[in-house]
């Protein structure tokens, strides 16, 4: 075998015998969102791994998600590892600029991108709306990266298919998901690509969970690869125990909502990290540990995912499976509401009472939790707990990194509420590609 790097410093092509693939990375090299992976096969046929949005405020990357490295037109098909918006955020911008192809994904995946695209075509809408309402220059209007019905159309493209099934998108070119742990549905990508006496295995990680976590399986060993491409964010990091995660939450709990009165304000993401939180809560309510406040789910999004977990069992792990025996609604209890009005939602902006408000998005950049953290990062009394990975750019970056003012919505505010990180429930490995060869 032998590589070469191409005319690009994203291009490496693949040689085996008399057999050439070329890989191009067009999006998460170096950078943690906005995956996408161009395979290009020895007869020219092109396989799209991920088409992820870039989130996040780099400067070097503000244009990302406008261009393309390549001509959406000329692919043959796209493979799709999970559902979060940074690795399938950009499909209908793809249908949008002429991709006619299929796109395959697992069963979970597709029923999450149904919710997850429309709920980010909405976004990039009212983004849109409030730029044109407040831009300088009439040159500088803005359209949305696309709508709702580019969401339609891009729906009607998926095939789906369960977890290990092989299944071929042409013939010499076999697929088979396995699971990764990562989030409902999520797999990696394991091809077998035969060309006359050539077979070459090229592998795609996706984002791998990590093992023990709640509600999903452990992640599933993929088959032997010759090529792998592989994320290692966190891969040198150790993480707490459930036992230490669980005492240092509860520890957060009381000290902002028992001692000091005040809000506890948890940025996450609604498919995953939401259901994770709730879930745990749901235990510490069943075991009688949970202080006795009130907790909110403010977010539409995390409250249609949750409905769609329901419909999943496919990739509940064995402790979900046993604790449903138990409780039937594992992401449901006495002082837990899910909002999904704005007029509810801004009530608790306004609120005095003690309380926990779990509000997409987890970096902070979109949704509601804007304007939670508008409302409530002056009051000392208050707590923003962090339980993910953020880019530095963003609002959750920068509390992370312990910034003492963030800008929102046009104003500077001082953050003079308490900020706590609780990194054991990042799930493993969400981030920076490596091609393994």
């Amino acid at each position: 075998m032998s590589f070469k790097k191409l005319n690009s410093p994203q291009c490496t092509a693949i040689t085996e015998n008399n057999f050439e693939m070329k890989l191009k990375i067009c999006g998460a090299a170096r950078e943690v969102t906005g995956s996408a992976h161009l395979l290009t096969l020895d007869d020219g046929y092109t396989i799209l791994l991920d088409c992820g949005l870039y989130q996040g405020n780099s400067a070097h990357m503000k244009n990302f998600n406008e261009k393309w490295l390549f001509d959406p037109r000329s692919l043959d098909c796209v493979i799709l590892s999970h559902a979060h918006i940074d690795h399938s955020g950009r499909l209908p911008k793809l249908i949008k600029d002429g991709y006619l192809g299929p796109i395959y994904s697992t069963h979970a995946t597709r029923s999450l991108c149904t919710i997850m695209l429309l709920d980010s075509a909405l976004i990039q809408e009212r983004d849109a709306q409030f730029h044109n309402k407040h831009r300088r220059h009439m040159r500088d209007e803005r359209e949305p990266l696309y709508r709702e019905e580019d969401v339609k159309l891009t729906m009607e493209r998926f095939s789906s298919f369960g977890y290990g099934r092989k299944f071929e998108v042409r013939p010499g070119v076999e697929v088979e998901f396995r699971d990764a742990g990562h989030i409902l549905g999520s797999a990696t990508v394991g091809l077998t690509i035969t060309e006359g006496e050539n077979t070459i295995k090229f592998g795609f990680t996706g984002d791998i969970g990590r093992p023990n976590r709640p509600i999903l399986r452990d992640p599933q060993q993929m088959e032997e690869m010759d090529y792998l491409i592989c994320e290692s964010t966190y891969g040198d990091q150790f993480h707490e125990s459930a036992p230490q995660e669980i005492d240092k939450l509860l520890r957060i709990i009381k000290h902002t909502c028992l001692e000091k009165r005040g809000k506890l304000i948890i940025p996450a993401f609604g498919v995953g990290r939401t259901q994770e939180i709730v879930y745990i809560l749901d235990q510490l309510e069943n075991t009688g540990q949970l202080p006795p406040v009130p907790v909110y789910v403010d977010s539409p999004l995390a409250v249609n995912a949750t409905v769609l977990y329901g419909s999943h069992p496919e990739c509940y792990d064995s402790e979900l499976s046993t604790y449903i025996l138990r409780d039937p609604n594992p992401f449901g209890f006495g002082r837990l509401t899910y909002i999904k009005e704005v007029e509810d939602s801004k009530k608790l902006n306004f609120s005095e009472e003690p309380c926990i408000i779990i509000s997409a998005s987890g970096m902070a950049n979109a949704g509601r939790v804007k304007h939670h953290l508008f409302n409530n990062i002056e009051n000392q009394r208050n707590t923003v707990l962090i339980v993910g990975y953020a880019s530095p750019e963003t609002p959750a970056g920068r509390l992370r990194a312990g910034t003492n003012h963030l800008r929102l919505f046009g104003e500077e505010k001082m953050v003079r509420c308490d900020v706590e990180i609780m990194d054991s429930f990042r799930l493993m490995l969400i981030g920076v590609k490596f091609l393994i060869l």
